[in-house]
């Protein structure tokens, strides 16, 4: 079975089968990745036992342990898993009337024990719930609705994706040289541009400033070596390009919320 037939069986036809219906499905992923689809329905991403990338066409986004990642309806995406081992947990929800702003936009968010109780709740349920099955379609329904009061935090889990060839020759450097902690004017200097045009490309390309870009590119990639490798959380500081530790944990508890060795402390109960 090749991926594409794994896509259309499961993510594909079910899913949309029935407009009105909440789908569930929980599974081992199986497969090496999901190649790009789009549903009607909105998702709801949680995993277990590994790390996700999520790629749409504006943006490459990174699902953590203990985080989930919601996509709306429409948006084209893949899934590429640390593992074939990796379990998705996968709520699939019609549009309400009730639904806000909060549901339009693809955006990764930690998850809290209550959350987590709900959604192992739901791992006795599979394939489509109707509105006439009740209280689980209640139940499911809550679920969604209760989704934009304990999200309050948004996580910068995601780099958008350069379209300016100079800019993604610039990306490109700055990912095979994370271990060096590289300035601005160097970047401006080595690639033969002025800070000034430097500074409006990645504010008009990327909508945030060098720093900004730079910052969770070091993040994320340190994030990927705390949960793939068997490194210290200070040699992980020096691999991205950090020579203070404290700053280098400081700034990590900034973006991901939570500090790297106390990360790596509940690494094995988070996967």
């Amino acid at each position: 079975m090749d991926n594409k037939q794994y896509v259309d069986k499961y993510y594909m036809t079910e899913v949309d089968s029935f407009e009105d219906s909440i789908y569930c499905h929980h599974a081992m992923m199986g497969e090496q990745f999901i190649t790009e689809h789009t549903h009607h329905k909105d998702q709801f991403l949680y995993t277990e036992g590994g790390i996700v990338f999520l790629k749409t066409e504006e943006k490459s986004y990174f699902l953590p342990a203990r985080h989930y990642i919601w996509i709306p309806a429409g948006v084209k995406h893949s899934i590429h898993p640390s593992s074939p081992e990796v379990v998705m947990r996968n709520l699939y929800f019609p549009k309400f009337e009730t639904d806000s702003a909060f549901y339009n936009k693809v955006n990764i968010y930690p998850v809290n024990d209550l959350l987590i109780e709900f959604i192992m709740f739901t791992n006795r349920w599979n394939g489509n719930i109707f509105p006439v099955e009740e209280p689980k379609y209640s139940i499911a329904k809550a679920f969604k609705l209760l989704l934009p009061e304990i999200s309050q935090t948004e996580l910068p889990l995601a780099l958008p994706y350069p379209k300016h060839e100079k800019l993604k020759e610039i990306v490109k450097f700055l990912e095979s040289k994370i271990d060096e902690n590289i300035g601005f004017k160097a970047i401006a200097s080595q690639f033969d541009v002025s800070e000034r045009t430097l500074a409006r490309l990645f504010q008009k390309e990327l909508n945030m400033s060098f720093i900004q870009y730079y910052t969770i590119l070091r993040m994320l990639t340190a994030l990927k070596l705390l949960l793939d490798e068997k490194m210290s959380v200070n040699e992980v500081a020096m691999r991205v390009g950090y020579s203070s530790l404290p700053t280098f944990s400081n700034t990590f508890n900034k973006i991901i919320g939570i500090r790297p060795s106390e990360y790596v402390k509940n690494k094995n109960l988070l996967l």
